[in-house]
Order: structure tokens, then sequence, then C-alpha cells
């Protein structure tokens, strides 16, 4: 008489974490707060392009010498990428999973709506999206240069800039991602921090006043850039 096998065999701790609405939420609380470190750092690198031509494109070279000798030419860099890559995906992942559970929890009717909640959640839904399309529009006009007009030079990313915000749809595209960034930042931090538990009664107006002030200056940063080619204060 064979003896019968077990097939069923109990999800791995990770997946088990993965599977639960607390653990996509947290993925994306976390992989959205390395994706907003990155930009304090990115909008901070692109403000030096306010003090000429020189000082840009030695920081841009700067980026791929990063950790030399130890690290080869542009390895920290490739490793930057990879994390951020690795943070989109978990973020986008997570965020469109939540999004078909909570539809598929949703009963038919609404007696009531909720008209904040819902206007915050389509915000977060288009916001993402629009960033999604922004990200690869960005990549291929400012890093591989295969969208770029006006002819892409590599090594002289102040002129490549200066390029793209010269036309008027990279003004457009860039400063409505901008604005999309910036309410897409205020939401999800304040989501953030109530998913890993930071907030509590006495700290929940000063997460939401940080995250106001930390979208505002964010969203000002980034289009300064193209403002002040617009202006001519970059040329």
């Amino acid at each position: 008489m064979a003896l019968a096998t077990r097939t069923d065999r109990r999800p791995s701790f990770a997946r088990t974490v993965w599977d639960s609405t607390v653990g996509k939420k947290t993925v994306m609380a976390v992989s959205g707060l390395i994706m907003l470190l990155y930009l304090v750092v990115h909008m901070i690198g692109n403000l030096k392009i306010f003090f000429g031509a020189g000082e840009f494109n030695h920081y841009a070279h700067w980026l791929r010498t990063v950790g030399e000798p130890f690290m080869h030419y542009e390895w920290t860099l490739w490793l930057v990428r990879i994390v951020l890559v690795v943070a989109v995906v978990a973020h986008a992942t997570s965020a469109y999973q939540l999004s078909r559970r909570d539809i598929r929890a949703r009963p038919s009717k609404y007696v009531h709506k909720k008209a904040r909640a819902s206007y915050a959640t389509r915000t977060m839904r288009w916001g993402g999206i629009i960033l999604g399309l922004f990200i690869v529009w960005h990549i291929l006009d400012l890093t591989t240069g295969t969208v770029h007009t006006g002819g892409f030079q590599e090594g002289h990313p102040y002129q490549n800039v200066v390029d793209t915000f010269s036309t008027w749809y990279g003004n457009v595209i860039y400063i409505v991602a901008m604005l999309a960034l910036g309410l897409h930042i205020r939401h999800g931090f304040w989501s953030a921090a109530q998913t890993l538990g930071v907030g509590s009664r006495t700290r929940d107006r000063f997460l939401k006043t940080f995250a106001d002030v930390l979208a505002l200056l964010l969203t000002a940063g980034f289009i300064a850039v193209p403002v002040g080619v617009m202006t001519g204060v970059v040329s």
C-alpha cells in the first residue's frame, strides 16, 4: 500500500507577509520613503544648475566616480539605480494589488460616499500613473537621449537640460509631473507614517504640517529648474 504524500506546504513567512494587506502597505511605505530620500538628494543636485555649467557638469561627473577607487567607475551610480528600480516596482505592484483588493471588497453601492477619502485615492492612483509615465520619458530624454531634442550631448548634462526646457512640451510634461509628485508626496508621506506606526495624537499635526512643507519644497525645487531656463536665468 503506497503511502500518501503531503503536497500542501505552508507558505513562507515572506509570502505570508506579502499576501497580507498590512504587508503590502508596509512595502509601499518603505519603498516610498526610499524614493523620497532619493528625491530630496536629487532636487538638491538639480539646483546646482543655477551655479553654472561648470559646477553642474562637474557634479554629474562626480556621481559616476562616487566611491572610487574602492568602487569602479559608475558602480555606485548603478547600485543606486538598481535600488530605485526595485523600490519603484515594489511600490507600483503593491499599490496596484491593494487597489484591486479594495475594489473587490467594496459593495456595489455606498449609501454615503466618503468624498475626501475617494479624492485622496483618485489623486494617488492617477498621480502614480502620471509619475510612472514621466519616469520613462525623463530617462529617455536626459539619460539615454532617445527622445531628446536639440542633439543629445553625452557628458554635457547642463546643455541637455537647457535643450529640454527650451521646448514648450518639455516644460509642460515636467511641471505637470512635478505637481503630481507634490500631491503624491503630501498624501503618501502621511499614509506611510500611519502604516509604520509613527503617527499618534500628539504627532499627527506635526506630521501633516511636515508632509505639506516637504511636498511644497520638493515641488518648488524641481519646478525652479524649467522656470530658470524659461526666464533666461539658466541659459
